[in-house]
Order: C-alpha cells, then structure tokens, then sequence
C-alpha cells in the first residue's frame, strides 16, 4: 500500500468531490461525504479546504485542465472541426450534473461566478496565443459562450427534448471552431 504524501490528500479529496458533485450536484453533497469518500476523516477535509464552494472552485479547474488537454491532444492529432466538437460534446455529457451545478452556482454564488470568469479568460487568452492574437478578447470570448452552451445543450438532449435532431448544433460547433482556428469552412 502506497503511503499518501500531502499533494496525494488534496488530489484525492478533489477526485472524491468531482465523483460527488458528478453524482449529487453541488447542492446534493457535503464536505463529510467527501472526505469519506476519499478515505479520510471529515476535518481532513478541512485542512485542505475552507469550505465546499472552495473545492468545487478545485474541481471546476481540474475539469477546466482535463478539456484544456483533451483539445491540445486533438489538435496534435490533426483532429478536424467535427471531431473536437463531439469530443466536447462528450466531455460535457460526463459531467452533466457538475456542469448543472456550474450553471447554478454562477449565478448564485460571486467565488463561483469569478472562477469560471477566471476560466474563461485564460481559454480566451489561450485560443488568442494559437492564433497570435489575430482574434480580439471579445470575438474570442463570444465563440467560447456560443461552444460552451452549445456543448451543454446538445450534451443534455435539449434539442431532442423538443423532438429535433442535434446535427445542425454540431456542424455550427464545428463551424464556430473552424472560424476560432481560421480555417475555412
């Protein structure tokens, strides 16, 4: 049995709680069926998090790097624009109720709201690098928001809900890419 280092308890309880607010939402869970999720006792959970906000702020990153790479890895693929648009799409549909309880807490909570402000200037600034700042913030920015919620739509069955078919929302997410990229359609 391997011996956790400190690095090893707060990785663990970010797991544990991503596991949690996959299954519950954010709403659903508690810091002290985290910590036993991960293993620990309950005030475990407090020597490496203020509260529960705090840690879903943690997940909310790690879900922010886990797409960050997905996306490095297909572009190195040469991935086309329809590609990266289901595979966003997919990682989207794995975290649904994470991501419904983003959506909620944006709202509702100013941490929350900031991180994933934070979030998305740091997508924007890197989609900007890509393209050698030949994008502004704002046109960059407003292509993320349309992918995003696209993404989130098409991942919930929001177009099937109402009896159509999701393969016009993912031609336009392949298009907002392709334009993202600068790549004709």
């Amino acid at each position: 049995m391997a011996i956790k280092t400190k690095g090893d308890t707060r990785e663990t309880l970010i797991a544990a709680a991503a596991a949690e607010f996959g299954e519950q939402g954010f709403a659903g869970t508690d810091t002290n069926r985290i910590a036993r999720r991960a293993g620990f006792a309950p005030q475990t959970f407090y020597r490496w998090f203020k509260d529960k906000t705090e840690i879903f702020i943690a997940v909310y990153r790690a879900w922010e790097d886990e797409e960050a790479a997905l996306m490095r890895t297909l572009r190195r693929q040469g991935a086309g624009e329809a590609d990266v648009a289901d595979a966003a799409v997919e990682h989207h549909r794995g975290s649904l109720m994470f991501r419904r309880s983003l959506r909620r807490l944006s709202l509702e909570d100013p941490q929350v709201r900031a991180a994933r402000a934070q979030s998305r200037l740091r997508q924007v600034e890197a989609i900007r690098a890509w393209r050698d700042g030949a994008l502004s913030p704002e046109t960059v920015a407003t292509a993320l928001l349309q992918l995003e919620r696209l993404s989130d739509a098409v991942a919930e069955g929001e177009l099937r809900d109402m009896g159509l078919d999701d393969t016009a929302a993912r031609a336009e997410l392949a298009r907002i890419l392709a334009e993202l990229r600068g790549v004709a359609p």
